[in-house]
């Protein structure tokens, strides 16, 4: 379900019950592997938490990447109401990060106050445009969207690396990454404006890209919950024929949730683009728009849920990295491994554990009405 209980258990299950149990399963394993590897499995979680929240500088870092998997979770949970599965956050991310730098490379010379509005405008402009063909082709043409959209993150990334290389690289230099913003275009670092007030941050790539996540949340939940687009837009993913019938106009619906999706996933590129790297460069994504899958999926879909889950796997990539330097035998590898486990059993095996629930809570019902 794309979020909401069903009528075989109650919401609150379907929304932390399931969630909680698909985790403590994808724990549960990865305590395995680390015990194979002669590791201890309580003080690899003990050192993951404290990597993740346990001082300044891990709580920044994991809040800069649950920015990215906020972006893409909402991505791919407006395309899921439309009943499409938009796989290609990645390349709209890719898309958007051009756009973002292409204005921080050519409008520079503008105020802070003007640049860094155009910038996140671009990002999602790119972004949008990018997702809007597959939509058009799956809402025209009949082509199926996740093949289109796997397609088109080869295409996105074929297209950086040319115009890294042979157009917008810095020149007298080899390595394929354009020439440093000016200052006034870059996403202000959160530890440097609570220096200004007073306080002292730890340093830290946050930046009030966050504030744009959290602003972007509220306004999906807003559209698809309270305005008649929102509704056009999720009837037509619960039932196409219903919509026609309703006079809703699927084609239309198809192709607009594909470019919001699309721009909510060029979103990322503020973030990495304006807020930290300062120039654009190459894989700069590192496969934030297939983790905002699994995002979506845990976040049953819903703003709120995709904003915890972020939290997690923002958590998951950031203690994974300190886990690695304090537990040697949990090389990089091993740490991608247990980040796997958790989107294969929060993703790929989502419903894994539904049936049993649901049983359990049809079997309660049933006691309660005898009774």
């Amino acid at each position: 379900m794309a979020g909401g209980g069903t009528r075989d258990m109650p919401r609150w299950a379907d929304l932390v019950l399931l969630p909680a149990l698909n985790l403590a399963s994808a724990l549960a394993v990865a305590g395995a592997v680390i015990a194979v590897l002669g590791e201890n499995p309580l003080k690899a979680l003990g050192l993951l938490l404290y990597g993740s929240l346990g001082y300044g500088e891990a709580v920044g870092f994991t809040l800069y990447y649950a920015t990215n998997f906020v972006f893409t979770g909402l991505a791919v949970a407006v395309a899921f109401h439309a009943g499409l599965f938009n796989i290609g956050g990645e390349g709209q991310a890719y898309l958007g990060g051009l756009g973002a730098g292409l204005v921080c490379l050519f409008l520079g010379f503008l105020p802070g106050i003007l640049a860094v509005p155009l910038g996140v405008v671009a990002a999602a402009l790119f972004g949008a445009a990018w997702a809007y063909l597959p939509g058009y082709l799956q809402a025209r043409r009949g082509s199926h969207i996740v093949i289109t959209t796997i397609m088109f993150n080869f295409l996105a990334a074929a297209l950086m690396t040319h115009l890294m290389v042979n157009v917008l690289i810095k020149p007298g230099q080899q390595s394929p990454e354009s020439r440093e913003f000016d200052p006034n275009t870059w996403m202000p670092f959160v530890h440097e404006l609570a220096a200004k007030a007073g306080i002292v941050m730890a340093k830290s790539p946050l930046n009030l890209s966050i504030l744009l996540a959290a602003a972007v949340s509220a306004a999906v939940w807003a559209f698809l919950w309270r305005t008649r687009w929102g509704y056009a837009l999720r009837v037509v993913g619960i039932n196409e024929t219903a919509a026609v019938y309703g006079g809703i106009a699927p084609d239309r619906v198809i192709v607009g949730a594909m470019a919001l999706s699309g721009a909510l996933a060029g979103l990322v590129g503020v973030n990495e683009i304006m807020g930290v790297q300062h120039r654009l460069i190459l894989n700069f994504t590192g496969g934030v728009g297939y983790v905002g899958i699994a995002v979506a999926l845990m976040g049953r879909n819903h703003p709120v849920g995709i904003a915890l889950a972020a939290l997690l796997f923002g958590a998951l990539y950031q203690g994974g990295a300190e886990l690695s330097f304090d537990m040697p035998r949990l090389t990089k590898e091993v740490v991608v491994v247990i980040q796997g486990l958790v989107i294969l059993f929060c993703g790929a095996f989502e419903a894994m554990f539904r049936p049993y629930v649901a049983a359990l809570f049809r079997r309660r019902a049933l006691a309660a009405g005898a009774a």
